[in-house]
C-alpha cells in the first residue's frame, strides 16, 4: 500500500538519510509501530465541522428537534448508536433517524459531550439524563449522574432517588439510597412527602432492616401510623403486615402498654395480637435475661454509631484493649486485636474512615507515634510520627485535620502544638499555647478549638483557652470554676462540658459549660462517681463518661448524661477496668455486625 510522505526541505536534502529511514520502517515496522504515538484526535476541528454542517453523515431528531453529526465518531462512543446505524439493511444510505422518549435538550447533552467532552448535571436532567445514558450505553455519563444523585441525597429527596434507582437498574445508587434512608429514617419520615407514597413492601423493607437508625424503637410505630392514616380504608389492614417488623420487646413499657396494646388497629386485628402478646412476655424477662433471639421483635436494631474505647490502663500496666459499646443492646464487646501494642494517656480522633491514636505511652517509653486503626478490616498502621513525644496529649479533629496539643515527653511539659494532614501523612508545627499544659482535654465547637484544665508542671490548673485556625492564634478565655487536671472535655450543644477530673486534692464530680458567646460559665447537674483521666464522648446527642481511674483502683463504669432531661444515667459496665483510655465514636459502618452483641444468643 502506497505512503504519502510529507518532508521540509531539510528532511530531504540527504537522500541517504531519508533512505535509512525508510528501510529502518519497513525492516523494523512492529517496533516503530509500538514506538509511535497515535495522532492526536483534534474534537475542536470535529465539533466546528458538526456546527458549521460539514462531512456530517447523519441527523439525529428527537421530538422535531435535529442534530446534525458524524456516524463514524457516534459509533466510537456509543453501542446503541453503532448498532443503530449498521444493523439494518439501509444503512449505509440512511442519513435521518428518530428516537423517541429523551428530551431535546438532553439529546443535546449527548451530542456536546461527544464532540466537546463537557457535561453539565442538574437536578432537572439528572433523571433523564441518567435514563438516556444506560439507553446509549454511555457509562461515564451514567457514572457522573450516579455520582450527583449520591451527592444531592436529603430526607426529602432520598425515596425518589431509591425509586428512580431501582428503574434504571442502578443497584450501587440503590443500596447508598436505602441506606440513607435507614440512618435518617426519624426525620425522612416526619419531613418527607415521598415518604406518604412508599408501597407495602417497601415500608416493610425499611422498617424491617436490622440497621434501621432510631434512638427509641416508638418512632418506628409512630410513623408506620403515619403511613397508614395517609389512606385509612386502603392501609388499615396492612397493620397485620407491618407489625412484625417492629421490634416490639424494645418499646418503653408504658408505651407498649398504651400505644400498641389499647391501639384498635392491633385489638382488632387476629393477626396482631398473639404477636403482642408473645413480646409483652419477652419484654417482661428481656432486662434480666438479655437473651437476644433472630426473631424481630426480640431482637434490638444495630446502632448505626458505635463508641470506641481504645487502649489506657489497667491495673498496673497500660493496655491494647478495644471495647466498643453497641447503644441498642446496651453491652460492650470487645474487638481487640492482639497484635496492637498497649497505649495508655492517649489521645484518638475519627477522621476520614480511619481512628487515629496519638502519642501516650507504655510502661518504659513515652511516645510521638500515631497509629491508624481502620475499621473495615480491623487492622492497625503507623502513621506519621509527631515532632515531639506527647503523653498526656489532647487531640482533636476539625476540618480535616488533627490536632494535637501540650503534653508530656518524660522530662517536660509542652506548650507547644501541631497539626497533622492525613493526605500527605504529614505533622506541622502551629501556634504554641499560653500555657504548658499535659493532661488537659480539648474539643471543637463551630470552627475553634478549646482546651481546658491540666498540669503546668507545678499544679493544676483552671485556665482555658481558644485557638482559631484562621489567625493560628490562641486566645484565653474566662477559667473554670475549679483546677483541673484529667478531665473530660466536649462540645454538647453549642457548650464546652468540662467533666471531673483531679484538682491537686481530691478527684471531683463536678460538670460545668461554656457558653462562647457570653464567655461565661454555668454549674451543669454533677456525675454520679468522682473519677479522672477516663474517656468521653458524644453518642445519640448523650454525653458518655467511660472507665477512668478512682481514689485507688481503675474503674470499668459508664455513664451517660442527657441534656434535655437534665439527668445522669448508668450503662452497662465494661468489660475491662481501665483509666488513662481515650474514646471516639465511628458511624455508618456497612460492618457493624463485628462492632455490636451478637443477634442471637446471649451478649
Amino acid at each position: 500500500m502506497a505512503e504519502t510522505w510529507f518532508l521540509n526541505r531539510e528532511a530531504i536534502r540527504d537522500l541517504s538519510t531519508l533512505g535509512g529511514l525508510a528501510f529502518r520502517a519497513v525492516k523494523n515496522s512492529e517496533e516503530e509501530q509500538s514506538r509511535v504515538n497515535p495522532i492526536p484526535m483534534d474534537y475542536t476541528v470535529l465539533n466546528k465541522l458538526r456546527l458549521e454542517g460539514k462531512l456530517c453523515d447523519v441527523v439525529i431528531e428527537v421530538e422535531g428537534t435535529k442534530f446534525q453529526a458524524h456516524k463514524a465518531i457516534l459509533c466510537a462512543c456509543s453501542p446503541y448508536f453503532r448498532t443503530l446505524f449498521t444493523d439494518t439493511c439501509d444503512s449505509a444510505g440512511r442519513q435521518e433517524y428518530s428516537i423517541l422518549g429523551v428530551r431535546p435538550d438532553v439529546m443535546r447533552l449527548f451530542i456536546e459531550h461527544i464532540y466537546e467532552h463537557t457535561l453539565t448535571v442538574t437536578e432537572d436532567n439528572v433523571t433523564p439524563l441518567l435514563k438516556a445514558a444506560k439507553e446509549f450505553s454511555f457509562l461515564g455519563v451514567a457514572q457522573a449522574c450516579i455520582d450527583f444523585l449520591k451527592a444531592q441525597l436529603c430526607p426529602k429527596n432520598c425515596i425518589g432517588i431509591w425509586n428512580a434507582a431501582e428503574s434504571q437498574l442502578c443497584p450501587d445508587l440503590r443500596h447508598c439510597a436505602f441506606r440513607f434512608i435507614l440512618h435518617n429514617f426519624e426525620e425522612v419520615g416526619r419531613s418527607s412527602a415521598e415518604f406518604l407514597d412508599l408501597s407495602l413492601t417497601q415500608l416493610c423493607d425499611i422498617i424491617g432492616d436490622d440497621e434501621l437508625n432510631v434512638r427509641q424503637e416508638d418512632v418506628v410505630f409512630d410513623l408506620l401510623l403515619r403511613w397508614i392514616e395517609h389512606s385509612p380504608s386502603e392501609r388499615e389492614p396492612c397493620i397485620s403486615a407491618l407489625l412484625p417488623q417492629v421490634r416490639l420487646a424494645f418499646l418503653d413499657p408504658d408505651y407498649f402498654l398504651h400505644n400498641i396494646m389499647e391501639n384498635p388497629l392491633v385489638k382488632e386485628n387476629s393477626e396482631c395480637w398473639p404477636m403482642v402478646v408473645n413480646a409483652r412476655r419477652f419484654l417482661q424477662t428481656r432486662l434480666v435475661t438479655r437473651v437476644f433471639s433472630s426473631s424481630p421483635h426480640h431482637c434490638p436494631r444495630l446502632p448505626n454509631s458505635v463508641l470506641l474505647a481504645i487502649g489506657g490502663w489497667s491495673d498496673r500496666s497500660p493496655t491494647n484493649t478495644v471495647e466498643s459499646y453497641d447503644v441498642r443492646a446496651n453491652c460492650w464487646v470487645n474487638v481487640t486485636q492482639e497484635q496492637e501494642s498497649p497505649r495508655a494517656y492517649h489521645g484518638a480522633v475519627y477522621l476520614k474512615g480511619f481512628v487515629y491514636c496519638i502519642g501516650g505511652r507504655n510502661e518504659v517509653e513515652f511516645f510521638s507515634s500515631v497509629r491508624r486503626f481502620d475499621p473495615l478490616t480491623l487492622t492497625w498502621h503507623e502513621a506519621a510520627p509527631m515532632h515531639l513525644r506527647r503523653c498526656y496529649v489532647s487531640a482533636v479533629a476539625l476540618d480535616g485535620w488533627i490536632y494535637a496539643m501540650g503534653g508530656f515527653d518524660g522530662h517536660i511539659g509542652h506548650s507547644s502544638a501541631e497539626r497533622y494532614e492525613p493526605d500527605t501523612n504529614q505533622w506541622s508545627l502551629i501556634q504554641p499555647m499560653h500555657e504548658h499544659r499535659s493532661d488537659a482535654s480539648a474539643t471543637t465547637l463551630d470552627g475553634k478549638i478549646y482546651i481546658c484544665g491540666g498540669f503546668n508542671g507545678e499544679e493544676c490548673i483552671s485556665t482555658a483557652e481558644c485557638y482559631s485556625p484562621q489567625t493560628d492564634q490562641w486566645t484565653m478565655i474566662t477559667p473554670m470554676g475549679s483546677r483541673r487536671s484529667g478531665l473530660g472535655v466536649i462540645a454538647y450543644g453549642k457548650e464546652v462540658y468540662v467533666v471531673g477530673g483531679f484538682d491537686g486534692i481530691t478527684r471531683l464530680r463536678s460538670v460545668g459549660a461554656y457558653n462562647p458567646l457570653t464567655n461565661s460559665w454555668r454549674l451543669v447537674p454533677s456525675a454520679p462517681s468522682t473519677c479522672s483521666n477516663f474517656g468521653i464522648a458524644l453518642l445519640e446527642d448523650r454525653l458518655f463518661t467511660v472507665g477512668g481511674l478512682e481514689t485507688f483502683n481503675t474503674a470499668d463504669c459508664a455513664q451517660c448524661y442527657d441534656r434535655k432531661t437534665g439527668q445522669w444515667s448508668k450503662v452497662e459496665r465494661m468489660v475491662f477496668a481501665r483509666g488513662a483510655l481515650s474514646c471516639c465514636v465511628v458511624m455508618g459502618l456497612p460492618n457493624t455486625t463485628q462492632y455490636a452483641a451478637p443477634r442471637d444468643s446471649k451478649s
